[in-house]
C-alpha cells in the first residue's frame, strides 16, 4: 500500500475512534448538564438583551448556516471568499466559555468523586444550557467556531466539549474580543498567580467582563493524607516524596489559601468575579452561585 494511502487510512481510523469515543460520552454528559441547568432555571429569569446596533466590529469568513443576506458583497469582491459583516452588539451579547483541559484537571482523590475535568465540562455545558434558555449567544473560547444560540448552538458546543476541544496550557487563550463581551472560565488555576493575572488583564483591558470559576478537588485544599506519600506531578513538575505528610499539612493549607486569595484579588482588580467550587459539592450549588454572579445582567421578564 502506498504511504499516502496508508496515512489516509490511519487518519480515517483515528477519526472514527475519536468519533465513537465522543459519541459515547456525549449523551450522559448532556443529560447531566441539562438536569443541573433545569434545577437552577426554576424560578430564575432571562438575561437582559438589546437591539441591533450599528457599530462595526469585524469581517469574518462566511460559514454554513449564515444567511445570504448577511454577506458583505463589497468586502467579498476583494477576494475569492465571502465575508460577513459583524456589528459589535452581536459579539457583545455573546458569552465566551472556556474550560481547562490540561493534565492536572484529570485528578480525583476518590473514585466516588468526578475528576476536575469532568466537573468543569458539566458546569460549562450547564451554563450554556441556561444561556440557551435565555436566548443568548455563546461559543467556546478558542474553539474556532462562530457563536451560536438555541438548541443547535448548544448541541454544537456539546459536541466540541465531548471531543475534548480546547488548549492544554491550563490558561485561557487570548482573543481580541470586542468591548462588553463576557467570558466564563472553568479551571483549577493552579498556575502562578502572575500567569493568571496576565491572561485576565489582557482580556479586561479590552473592556471584557468575566467570571473565573476555580474547580478543585477537596484533597487539594485539605491535604488529608497521612504517613509516607509520593506525589506525582501531572505536568512535568516531577515527583515529591514526603516522609510524614501531616507534618506539612498546616503550612500547605496556608499556602493554598493564599494562592486562592491571590486569584480572588486579581479578579477583583480586573472587575471580574471569582468563584471556588470543590468537586465534592453539588454542581447545582455551583451553577446557582454562578447565575447569581450574573445578576447585574438579569431582569425579570
Amino acid at each position: 500500500m502506498p504511504q499516502s494511502d496508508r496515512t489516509a487510512t490511519e487518519r480515517q481510523l483515528r477519526l472514527q475512534h475519536e468519533a465513537e469515543r465522543a459519541s459515547g460520552r456525549l449523551p450522559p454528559l448532556q443529560i447531566a448538564a441539562e438536569r443541573v441547568a433545569a434545577t437552577v432555571a426554576q424560578g430564575v429569569h432571562g438575561r437582559r438583551r438589546v437591539g441591533q446596533g450599528e457599530t462595526f466590529w469585524q469581517f469574518r469568513r462566511y460559514q454554513t448556516g449564515d444567511a445570504a443576506t448577511s454577506i458583505d458583497w463589497r468586502q467579498s469582491a476583494k477576494s475569492r471568499h465571502y465575508f460577513v459583516r459583524e456589528n459589535e452588539w452581536e459579539a457583545a451579547q455573546t458569552a465566551w466559555l472556556w474550560r481547562d483541559t490540561s493534565p492536572s484537571m484529570h485528578y480525583s482523590s476518590d473514585r466516588q468523586l468526578p475528576t476536575k475535568a469532568e466537573r468543569a465540562d458539566l458546569l460549562l455545558l450547564a451554563t450554556a444550557s441556561l444561556l440557551m434558555r435565555a436566548g443568548e449567544r455563546f461559543t467556546l473560547l478558542g474553539g474556532g467556531r462562530r457563536a451560536g444560540m438555541g438548541r443547535r448552538g448548544y448541541d454544537q458546543l456539546a459536541e466540541m466539549i465531548a471531543r475534548g476541544a480546547g488548549s492544554e496550557t491550563g490558561l485561557p487563550p487570548f482573543e481580541p474580543l470586542p468591548r462588553y463581551s463576557q467570558v466564563i472560565l472553568f479551571g483549577d488555576f493552579l498556575a502562578a498567580p502572575e500567569e493568571v493575572h496576565d491572561r485576565v488583564s489582557a482580556l479586561a483591558s479590552r473592556g471584557v467582563s468575566g467570571l473565573l470559576v476555580q474547580v478543585i478537588d477537596p484533597a487539594e485544599r485539605g491535604l488529608p493524607f497521612r504517613g509516607r506519600v509520593r506525589f506525582e506531578g501531572f505536568e512535568n513538575e516531577g515527583n515529591t516524596l514526603l516522609g510524614r505528610v501531616e507534618a506539612t499539612r498546616e503550612e500547605y493549607r496556608s499556602r493554598f489559601e493564599r494562592h486562592c486569595a491571590s486569584l480572588q484579588e486579581l479578579t477583583r482588580r480586573a472587575g471580574w468575579v471569582y468563584l471556588r467550587h470543590e468537586t465534592d459539592h453539588s454542581p447545582e450549588s455551583a451553577l446557582l452561585t454562578l447565575y447569581a454572579a450574573l445578576a447585574p445582567n438579569t431582569q425579570r421578564i
